[in-house]
């Protein structure tokens, strides 16, 4: 009877979905395991290759778990909101929620034809009012506790998309949806305090069983620099007119002024030639001179049209312009000329930077361009190589120029600095970050709306919780102005202020869709709760999340976001955990078969429909953990997929043969021996993600049995069970056809036998002279000298020796020995 793979898959599907065998219940006897795919946002085109890898991965663990005894959770959903289902409707004049749920459904089937085995009743989706309405009752948490607040910033502004973007979402200067260059705006937006718990974000990074290279590049987010900020100050001189006897008289009066400089080398401060404001500073207007002023303004309206990665990048040019006014050296009482560069970032630490040129290369070629003096406040140590001639010197040394400091070493001068800072009051130790608060006002319609009202007597007012969900209208024009969509909807604005009942407006910005992924997973372990965002019973016994599994590309934003809700929710009492995943691993990207990137202009896109319709969905789960390391790139190879299939027809035909013929005979005990050391090999393998390599064991078992015939029931039974994470619907089709009527999952993982698993035998090629003359099986314990001894003696070793004198005899350990002749 051939392996029909169509009629197996429907039939198990069907039949698991009846039973409700992966429906997750509470079951406070039983130890609990919650394993989680990063839930898809669904597009238009469906499912692509890399989804079912990191689905089956996953799928992979929850099936061992749950064999293993352990009350296994694996819940589905949809990031729904998203610019893409609202450009489509601008683009064809459809609904977004219309396409949504359209895309969700063919999701769903293209899921289901995989056989994961996720909970479907704990479904969520992110665009449902039934759920938004607790991401605005989250928005309202966190605005209550200061975490949430709006202010004036510069952003960054697509003008194609016509929407604020956070940082991580600008790539090389381009939105990361539609590639255009996006500029610098100032708006008013809305923040959450992500800042606010930076050292906690960094800290709890090395208690995480997560990929190093993404720990690394949440550190590097984060990015926690310990200095000094140091106060330079200056005097600035006004003319004044007054009405005097002979007409008018001028008088010239002074204030005292001050600019906040951040810096992690306050032992080059004696190297100081220039201090730099960002374009944005507030003092840039107050401080420049009328001779100019025209030239100042004509840059800050420059750097305004820049994005932040124009004004930043290495590879660019510095420019700047000088306020014509100067500060004092705080230190040596120097003046200190104040200019404004756009590489100068006004919401990065204070917006002001000192100008070292001879310990920094951008302040370097900044003073070679405008000819600043350039002076050495550090020295190579006795020994070192010697400071270059043409470049800033920015290793360690000793200080010169510096004063009471000479001498010292920079690590000590640092901190002696610092102390002569504080000690005149002109400075102070400082932590500062690179991660700035999350900015998640976003102008566009499909999002979650902020439940926020204004009014002209109250001022700002968060809406009562009883009044959720805000609900999206309908009356609304999807085409992009620069202001939300809903700010053109009479429906939705027309509402009165809760507190003085007053005409008020509601907020007409969305929350970035990324708010709406930083708290799913709470809620999969109640998703019909209708009164809470979660039950903390459910959360208590479910979470945190044991396995999550998805792309590395996440590295920063969602799983960054996640983290600080999770912490911001303990902070609050109401989570016993303040880390969301404690194991997150990463697929690798699937390419094309000609190694690049998959897409639909290559033509090298694979279906997987048209795999799983030709294949069957179990070889197409199998095919992808095998085709290398999860965590790397690896190209599509149908021949591949061909070489896996082939390999479930001949499991196929043997396990017939076998229950054919009433499992008769026994199974060699070389064969028991290799099933043995197959479970420890391929359970060891799971749980270290290396699918491909407990693949080819089990392929390597199947040649094994074929070679040396026999295999009874037992056998036979854990071969499959072995099998089944893999290969559901074969595996549980077999079990059945072995003659169990019980789930396969519903049985427990094979053990192994240590002494079973154990090679006791051995086969050794034997070569002379380079070329196989025997084979020699011998105990695996067997001594170097007595596998000589024993190959030497071989006739057929005999008679390629004759003639030959012995050069050599080389014994690599349970796999050769060759026989070197002169």
């Amino acid at each position: 009877m051939p392996y029909d793979h169509k009629n197996i898959e429907q039939k198990w599907q069907k039949a698991w979905e009846e039973a409700g065998l992966f429906r997750a219940e509470m079951d406070p006897t039983r130890k609990k395991f919650y394993a989680l795919d990063m839930f898809p946002y669904p597009s238009g085109d469906g499912l692509h290759v890399g989804h079912p890898e990191s689905y089956t991965a996953t799928d992979i663990l929850a099936h061992k778990r749950r064999m293993e005894g352990f009350n296994v959770m694996r819940p589905v959903g949809f990031d729904a909101f998203g610019l893409p289902a609202e450009n489509y409707a601008i683009k064809k004049g459809i609904h977004p929620r219309e396409t949504t749920y359209h895309n969700i459904e063919n999701f769903r089937r293209q899921m289901r034809s995989f056989g994961f085995c996720y909970d479907w009743s704990r479904e969520v989706i992110t665009c449902d009012p039934a759920y938004y309405r607790w991401t605005q009752w989250l928005f309202l948490f966190l605005y209550k506790r200061g975490l949430a607040f709006r202010r004036t910033a510069p952003v960054n502004w697509c003008d194609s998309c016509q929407t604020v973007l956070a940082n991580e979402q600008v790539e090389d200067g381009k939105c990361e949806r539609c590639k255009n260059m996006v500029r610098q705006k100032e708006l008013k937006q809305w923040f959450f305090g992500v800042t606010q718990f930076a050292d906690r974000l960094l800290a709890d990074l090395d208690g995480l069983d997560w990929p190093e290279k993404i720990k690394t590049m949440q550190r590097h987010w984060i990015g926690r620099s310990e200095g000094a900020e140091i106060a330079f100050r200056g005097q600035q001189l006004t003319d004044t007119e007054t009405p005097a006897d002979d007409g008018l008289a001028t008088e010239v009066s002074s204030r005292e002024f001050e600019i906040a400089v951040f810096t992690t080398r306050p032992d080059t401060l004696f190297g100081v030639q220039w201090v730099v404001l960002a374009p944005e500073h507030p003092l840039v207007m107050e401080l420049v001179t009328p001779d100019r002023r025209k030239e100042v303004v004509a840059y800050v309206e420059a750097a305004r049209h820049k994005s932040e990665l124009e004004r930043t990048g290495t590879e660019l040019e510095k420019t700047g312009v000088s306020l014509g006014v100067c500060v004092k050296n705080p230190l040596t009482g120097e003046d200190v000329p104040i200019w404004i560069a756009d590489y100068v970032l006004a919401n990065y630490g204070t917006g002001a930077v000192m100008g070292v040129p001879a310990h920094d290369e951008r302040d370097y070629a900044f003073a070679k361009k405008y000819g600043f003096p350039i002076k050495t406040a550090i020295v190579p140590p006795v020994g070192a190589l010697a400071a270059p001639v043409d470049a800033a010197y920015t290793e360690s040394g000793i200080l010169m120029n510096s004063g009471e400091f000479n001498g010292l070493m920079n690590e000590d001068a640092m901190v002696k600095i610092t102390d002569a800072l504080e000690a005149k009051n002109r400075g102070r130790r400082q932590v500062q970050y690179h991660l700035r608060d999350w900015l998640i006002s976003r102008q566009r319609y499909w999002g979650a709306p902020i439940p926020i009202i204004y009014c002209e007597h109250c001022g700002e007012v968060p809406v009562p919780e009883e009044d959720l969900p805000v609900l999206l209208p309908d009356d609304v024009d999807f085409r992009p102005t620069g202001e939300s969509p809903l700010v053109r909807s009479e429906s939705f604005h027309k509402v009165e202020c809760p507190r003085c009942h007053e005409p008020a407006r509601r907020e007409s910005d969305t929350m970035d869709t990324f708010v709406d992924s930083s708290w799913y997973f709470l809620r999969y372990a109640s998703p019909h709760q209708g009164d809470r965002a979660f039950d903390s019973h459910a959360v208590n016994y479910w979470c945190p999340v044991d396995l999550y599994v998805g792309g590395a590309e996440h590295a920063v934003l969602h799983l960054l976001y996640a983290r600080f809700f999770t912490k911001a929710l303990f902070d609050a009492g109401m989570l016993p955990f303040d880390e969301p995943f404690l194991k997150l691993r990463n697929q690798g990207l699937i390419l094309g078969e000609n190694g690049v990137k998959m897409s639909k202009s290559l033509g090298n896109v694979v279906n997987p429909d048209d795999v799983v319709e030709r294949h069957g969905a179990d070889t197409m789960r199998l095919y992808e953990m095998f085709m290398g390391e999860f965590s790397d790139a690896k190209p599509w190879d149908t021949k591949g997929i061909i070489g896996v299939r082939r390999f479930l027809d001949r499991l196929w035909a043997q396990v017939h043969d076998r229950v054919h013929a009433n499992f008769d005979g026994e199974t060699p005990e070389e064969l028991t021996s290799h099933l043995h050391r197959t479970i420890r090999k391929v359970s060891s393998d799971i749980e270290e993600f290396k699918f491909n390599t407990a693949i080819a064991a089990m392929m390597i078992l199947l040649n094994e049995w074929q070679r040396l015939g026999g295999g009874d029931r037992v056998f036979v039974e854990a071969f499959l069970r072995l099998l089944a994470p893999f290969a559901p619907h074969l595996a549980e089709d077999l079990w059945q056809t072995v003659g169990n009527s019980r789930s396969i999952f519903l049985t427990e993982w094979p053990a192994y036998d240590e002494a079973l698993a154990a090679v006791k035998n051995v086969e050794i090629v034997v070569q002379v002279g380079g070329k196989v003359r025997d084979r020699l099986t011998v105990p695996t314990e067997i001594g170097e000298e007595d596998v000589k001894a024993q190959a030497l003696a071989l006739e057929k070793v005999q008679q390629a020796l004759v003639g030959k004198e012995i050069a050599q005899v080389i014994v690599v350990k349970g796999r050769l020995v060759n026989v070197v002749v002169k």
